[in-house]
């Protein structure tokens, strides 16, 4: 069923770019179909749906791609921390002007982590802790080294921290914060079940993920010592653009 709406999307693609030269279309995939079984099958249907080649890029490329669709977004005078917290993935990146330095990719998305912890949209205040400590858990091998690289700027891309940002906007935040993490996550603990999230700020497609992707930011914050983040709407799809 899944494999069907993907394809459905890819037809539509197709036909806004149809009659296009080859070298002007790019299309990657991403964490999904890095972890998909019988990728090579669905790649074969996927491409001749789109009706262009599509390559599935590693983490470290995916997380290279945002960096460089970020910085074209961002002015920064030094050291740049870029994080995006994907469906599947979240890339962190440090750079300074238009060179990464660090790159990594961690196995923790909003989508996956709304599916393990929160499921059927319960939220509950020990679910949240559960999901903050497996992403706490996540950070572990690649922590130490972002701490010591001394960022200047930090900087958020991608749907659920610009949602995120969205919404302690609306609350009279001017970036996201520590503080409005954790009224944010009182919400949602109070509200009880995600399909009753009604925030100012909040999409509809993105309330059914937004506990897991709250959780993971909450854990980034914490594992980075972080006291404030902005949001950027530049990722990964102006990277490819970029190149």
């Amino acid at each position: 069923e899944a494999e069907e709406r993907a394809l459905a999307c890819l037809r539509m693609f197709g036909e806004r770019v149809a009659g296009l030269p080859r070298a002007h279309v790019r299309a990657v995939g991403t964490n999904t179909l890095r972890k998909a079984k019988d990728v090579v099958g669905f790649l074969e249907r996927a491409q001749e749906a789109f009706g262009y080649p599509i390559d599935v890029i590693s983490g470290r490329e995916e997380a290279r791609l945002i960096y460089r669709g970020v910085v074209r977004d961002v002015e920064s005078p030094g050291c740049l921390l870029v994080m995006d917290i994907g469906g599947g993935s979240t890339e962190l990146i440090i750079g300074e002007a238009d060179e990464p330095t660090h790159l990594d990719s961690l196995y923790m998305g909003c989508v996956s982590w709304t599916k393990r912890f929160f499921a059927d949209g319960v939220v509950t205040e020990e679910a949240f802790e559960k999901a903050i400590l497996a992403a706490r858990r996540e950070l572990q091998s690649v922590v130490r080294a972002y701490r010591k690289s001394g960022w200047t700027d930090a900087v958020g891309s991608s749907g659920t921290i610009v949602s995120i940002e969205r919404i302690l906007q609306a609350q009279g935040h001017a970036h996201i914060d520590p503080e409005g993490l954790a009224w944010l996550r009182r919400q949602l603990i109070k509200v009880g079940d995600l399909e009753d999230a009604n925030l100012e700020g909040l999409s509809d497609n993105r309330r059914p993920v937004i506990a897991g992707g709250l959780a993971i930011l909450c854990a980034l914050f914490e594992g980075l010592r972080l006291d404030r983040l902005r949001a950027t709407s530049n990722a990964l799809r102006e990277g490819v653009l970029l190149e």
